[in-house]
């Protein structure tokens, strides 16, 4: 038979003063040898003698969750070789205590170890009193200031912000919040010799509080919630589709111009951040292209379907799952194969039987060939050596040459069927069809452009503004020699012609 998995008893040191730390749990570091601090950093530390702490780790560990993970993981081991180990954690084990939230996870799997918590004094206790309030009452929201922007988020108050441990989180509490609220109370070593609570107005919250880890804050109201300006956002939809005429006979469906054009106009404004004014442009085409997302959800929460919170939980879900070389240490992916597996976890997710299911028909014609292009050879698919893709472009640009009466081959010739690109480009049934040909044609030069490295829709995308933008010049300079862009059909051939090339060097960027 299998030996235990071993027992971890994990007690609370109370918020500071040790006169406050349960008989229960006094009892408890007596009786078990094997101890383990996360921190010496607690005024009731020296209570748990002979104790081996985990403070060399907050100098090493990558985040503070990987940090809790490790302790979890170490705790678990040594519960198994000593069959018995004691944890002992500042303030209550229950209140903003990862390494416990770990534990208790991990007892829950088959494997892990007995996790058993004593109940003990906590921070909580003693700002209630201090503050003079009721949480229940008062509808109190308690709230890590690690995480404070998420955790606040809506939320008008009142908050009790814990885990106030330095002042970048003191900044990042007054930074989350764009209207200055009611002055907030810090209070500091509660139940210490040096206690201290104290009214500090919003703009010196982080200029006359120095903070250590047995701070936190009283915000008794927010002026504007954390993430107020998108609850705001959301809210207006719904007032648009009850007020506005417009609005209220829109569908998903008669939607779904906007969204795209709105997508390509921020697309349009990526292009142009290496300016000043690009990035004005941009954050205006965000809002736009946000407003979509928020519109149609709206659409989506009328029919009981979902609503902007769901899609943001999705996608905020959906990312930590497929991302779990960061998120679940003990089982992610290295990061040499992030990409196969991001994209083996959404074929999972999706039940997808081909490797080309997914890629969206309403994509550009020439990036939707790239993407199924590169999912074929993803697979294996045999794709084109680069040395033989020429001749088949040759031969089909010398079909199309005949099917124009512009002489070369028979036009049903081409290249040998056999010898097409990634899916087998080349003449089909129909080969004389121009259209079948010329999109046969195309379909080779985006392979053509993926072995050199290019992306076909933005080489495509470049020349056609280039394109313009001499057009352009030519009219410029039609206009300086009194000429009518109208009239430029009128010249000869030579004429025009050399206006052309002076418009090829003008337009081009220095």
């Amino acid at each position: 038979m299998a030996a235990p998995p071993g027992r971890v008893v994990v007690v609370g040191l109370g918020p500071g003063d040790p006169g406050l730390v349960t008989a229960e749990t006094l009892a408890a570091i007596e009786a078990v040898p094997a101890r383990y601090l996360r921190t010496t950093r607690h005024p009731s530390a020296a209570l748990v003698p002979g104790a081996r702490s985990f403070d060399e780790r907050y100098e090493t560990a990558g985040s503070m969750e990987e940090l809790y993970r490790g302790i979890a993981a170490t705790l678990a081991e040594e519960a198994g070789r000593h069959g018995e180990v004691l944890y002992a954690v500042p303030g209550s084990p229950l209140v903003a205590e990862r390494t416990v939230e770990l534990l208790r996870s991990g007892a829950a799997q088959v494997g892990g170890p007995e996790v058993a918590v004593l109940p003990a004094v906590s921070f909580l206790d003693l700002a209630w009193e201090r503050l003079g309030v009721d949480p229940m009452a008062a509808g109190v929201r308690l709230v890590d200031g690690h995480r404070f922007e998420v955790e606040a988020a809506g939320a008008p108050g009142p908050l009790l912000v814990g885990q106030v441990d330095h002042h970048l989180v003191l900044s990042e509490i007054k930074l989350s919040v764009e209207t200055d609220p009611a002055p907030a109370v810090v209070l500091q070593r509660l139940g210490l010799p040096d206690e201290a609570v104290t009214e500090v107005s919003w703009a010196d919250l982080d200029r006359s509080v120095v903070a250590d880890h047995l701070t936190c804050v009283w915000i008794p109201r927010l002026g504007v919630p954390v993430a107020g300006e998108t609850a705001r956002l959301v809210a207006l939809a719904r007032d648009l589709r009850s007020r506005c005429d417009w609005d209220r006979v829109q569908t998903s469906s008669s939607l779904r111009r906007h969204l795209l054009e709105e997508a390509y106009e921020a697309l349009d404004a990526i292009d142009e951040l290496a300016s000043e004014e690009g990035w004005e442009h941009l954050e205006e085409e965000l809002g736009d292209l946000l407003f979509q997302v928020v519109l149609h959800s709206q659409l989506a929460a009328e029919q009981g379907r979902f609503g902007f919170s769901d899609v943001a939980r999705g996608i905020h879900d959906k990312l930590v799952a497929r991302h779990p070389h960061l998120f679940d240490l003990a089982g992610g992916a290295g990061a040499d194969s992030t990409e196969r597996s991001w994209e083996e976890r959404k074929r999972l997710e999706k039940g997808r039987t081909s490797a080309l299911d997914g890629v969206p028909r309403a994509l550009p014609a020439l990036a939707r060939a790239d993407k199924l292009q590169r999912r074929a050879v993803g697979i294996g698919f045999p794709g084109m050596a680069p040395e033989a893709i020429w001749p088949v472009l040759r031969a089909g640009l010398a079909g199309l040459a005949g099917l124009a009466g512009h002489g070369g081959p028979d036009p049903g010739a081409g290249p040998d069927p056999g010898a097409g690109p990634v899916s087998g480009a080349g003449p089909v049934s129909g080969a004389g069809d121009p259209a079948m040909q010329v999109g046969e044609l195309l379909f080779g030069l985006v392979e053509a452009a993926r072995t050199l490295g290019v992306d076909a829709e933005l080489a495509l995308g470049a020349a056609t503004t280039r394109f313009a933008r001499r057009v352009t010049a030519v009219e410029r300079l039609a206009a300086g020699s009194g000429l009518d862009p109208a009239q430029l059909a009128r010249l000869d051939p030579p004429a025009l012609e050399q206006l052309w090339r002076q418009a090829c060097r003008a337009a081009e960027p220095s």
